[in-house]
């Protein structure tokens, strides 16, 4: 196993020594035969959780990411995993499509919490796909792929995605979750510092908003249920996600579930509950991530409780990287040595921690270098219970089940993959190569000088913190990328 380049020689071992204590025994244990039922599926999302956040991903952080760890020691870790973007809503359409958000009429930026619906009417979706395949289907958490509401009168329900002046709260929500292929929804419209600030189940409120949320730094004002508090988020959607489980696998049906459990943490507000405050070295951020952990660790026991892990995929991933740059003081490092942060371009951005475990299938503490996005999940699951995608959905999708179980290949599963920051920057990344159409960060970190070239170009197998820009020094390969992202493009696809 080589070195990961994000981290010195020294850490490399700190690592390498993380799963050493399994890694005899997975070697001398064979692949189980496969279950005669279809595996529970787990998919859960963090909301701005960076690649260094974790411990398994870097020694030196200073957050205790227990549960995280023991996923990695007891399954794969990948350390070249990218969302679908650099910001949230369209990394959850592509999760959920397995196609680029690019491609829909959201080209730059997020929804707001009353913006209409971006997944297309009949797109199939992983829960639909699931569905169809005989799964129970659940969504836990935020959501942030828009939901038409109730108007009060003509006109739109929102002139800003975020104001409420022609909500009206009493009728059903339409073409939300449960729209798309899901049985049960609970959660919240779109990311905690966006109103309502009320819970949703299925297709109507929790209770009524009748009070108001003042504006608070990056919380914008609106309307909210007297009862809900930002600290009580976390602890009820996890709550929720546990029962889901719990009472699915009392009915003793058989039927296998797929729960996509979608955190709002640790994305603004940074507001960690009272039993976590103080528990990291990297303050309330820190904690908050440590709630993270937590939350995956409340449902890893209830798998183990309901005696059900040994036949469940469970993935534990970020929708993009965090928003904070080095934290000096707290020398934390929540994107690791990766240039960049939410927003822009660069891996910071979008290069996301990610584990997967599926005892008797995954091979533990095992690590993967393989260049995949979360669009694939799509493609995967297909595999999974042997499906075959129509040509009209997953067009972004590649199953990566071969990298997950630890398959020989001579070729990436990639040909490329194509990342997307905040203001509508395009790259594409094939191989080693990293091709940046435009000057700076395509976010919140700068747009770069006139004198730069009009482009950047970098050798990520050498140069992984993105310092030396080759652009004008392999016009050869700027010329290929750019062709192949435009063919990515015209063609509508990039999956063949």
């Amino acid at each position: 196993m080589a070195a990961h380049p994000c981290f010195s020689r020294r850490n490399f071992l700190r690592t390498a020594a993380f799963g050493a204590a399994t890694w005899a025994l997975a070697r001398r244990a064979p692949f189980a035969a496969a279950p005669q039922t279809k595996p529970n599926i787990v998919f859960v999302l963090a909301d701005d959780l960076g690649y260094g956040d974790p411990r398994c991903n870097n020694p030196d952080s200073k957050v205790p990411t227990p549960h995280f760890d023991r996923l990695a020691r007891e399954g794969v870790r990948f350390t070249d995993a990218h969302s679908g973007s650099a910001v949230c809503t369209p990394t959850r359409y592509g999760i959920l499509t397995g196609r680029y958000c690019w491609r829909t009429s959201l080209k730059r930026g997020v929804l707001g919490g009353y913006s209409a619906s971006l997944i297309e009417p009949g797109r199939l979706t992983v829960a639909s796909l699931l569905k169809q395949h005989g799964y129970a289907t659940a969504c836990i958490g935020k959501w942030h792929l828009g939901m038409d509401w109730g108007k009060k009168g003509p006109g739109p329900v929102s002139m800003d995605g975020n104001s409420e002046e022609n909500v009206d709260f009493s009728q059903p929500i339409q073409n939300g979750p449960t729209a798309v292929g899901f049985d049960y929804y609970f959660g919240i419209s779109a990311s905690l510092d966006m109103p309502p600030y009320i819970f949703i189940e299925n297709d109507r409120l929790v209770g009524s908003p009748t009070a108001h949320q003042p504006k608070d730094g990056p919380v914008r004002a609106g309307a909210k249920a007297p009862d809900f508090t930002m600290e009580g988020v976390l602890p009820t959607l996890t709550k929720k996600a546990v029962e889901f489980i719990e009472s699915h696998t009392a009915k003793k049906s058989g039927q296998p579930f797929f729960l996509y459990f979608s955190l709002n943490a640790p994305h603004t507000p940074v507001a960690p509950a009272d039993f976590v405050k103080g528990k990291s070295q990297a303050g309330p951020y820190g904690d908050f991530v440590h709630q993270v952990d937590h939350s995956l660790g409340e449902v890893m026991a209830a798998l183990d409780r309901c005696k059900i892990a040994d036949n469940t995929l469970v993935i534990m991933t970020s929708d993009n990287g965090s928003t904070n740059k080095p934290m000096t003081e707290y020398d934390h490092l929540p994107n690791g040595h990766l240039r960049g942060r939410k927003s822009t371009i660069w891996d910071g951005g979008h290069r996301i921690p990610f584990v997967a475990r599926w005892p008797g299938k995954i091979r533990p503490s095992t690590t993967s270098d393989e260049t995949i996005w979360l669009g694939d999940f799509m493609a995967t699951c297909a595999a999974i219970v042997g499906a075959e995608l129509p040509r009209d959905a997953g067009e972004d999708s590649i199953n990566i089940l071969p990298a997950l179980l630890g398959e020989t290949r001579s070729a990436p599963l990639h040909e490329a993959i194509v990342h997307h920051s905040i203001d509508g920057m395009f790259a594409i990344r094939s191989g080693r190569w990293k091709l940046i159409l435009g000057r700076g960060s395509g976010g919140w970190d700068g747009k770069g000088s006139p004198d730069d070239p009009p482009g950047q170009l970098y050798d990520m197998s050498a140069d992984v913190e993105e310092k030396e820009n080759l652009y004008t020094k392999h016009p050869e390969i700027v010329e290929r990328l750019t062709a192949l992202l435009k063919q990515y493009e015209e063609t509508g696809r990039s999956r063949p």
